[in-house]
């Protein structure tokens, strides 16, 4: 039996290749509930209903940053298994409202990758992640680099 991979060596990454990331989503109530409170974001858009319902979406909106964290997470198991550090965001762009009941999903492609200029033993990885709900509609989008280990 062989034992999980967690993510690829800097070897492994190919250039203009896309990875369609396992893990997937449904966001409830309690997740965005959570999330405003731990992260104290009391904003009503997020959190009241009757305030939600006056309002551009006439719903209760999921915190960004939420979906964020969800679709970043959903890529790790394949893109950053192998990280030392992801070495910074950039571009973050919410394409489209989440709302409560959404389920997300996220794909990534690669775009670069280079070897450290400082240590041998490491590269760096530009990536680009999309998150889509379930109609298959772009809500978010971002791109980072991370830098990853090679192979022993």
């Amino acid at each position: 039996m062989e034992a999980s991979k967690l993510g690829l060596y800097f070897e492994e990454f190919e250039v203009g290749g896309k990875i369609q990331h396992s893990l997937s989503k449904t966001i409830f109530e309690s997740d965005d509930n959570f999330f405003s409170l731990l992260t104290m974001n009391h904003h009503p858009a997020h959190t009241n209903i009757d305030y939600a319902s006056k309002n551009q979406h006439g719903r209760i909106l999921v915190v960004g940053t939420l979906v964020f964290s969800l679709i970043v997470g959903m890529t790790v198991p394949d893109i950053s298994g192998k990280a030392i550090a992801n070495l910074g965001y950039e571009e973050i762009k919410h394409l489209a409202p989440v709302f409560i009941g959404d389920t997300l999903y996220a794909e990534t492609t690669i775009l670069s990758k280079r070897e450290s200029q400082s240590k041998n033993d490491r590269g760096i990885v530009y990536v680009e992640t999309i998150g889509r709900n379930q109609r298959d509609e772009e809500v978010i989008s971002f791109r980072r680099n991370i830098l990853v280990k090679k192979r022993g």
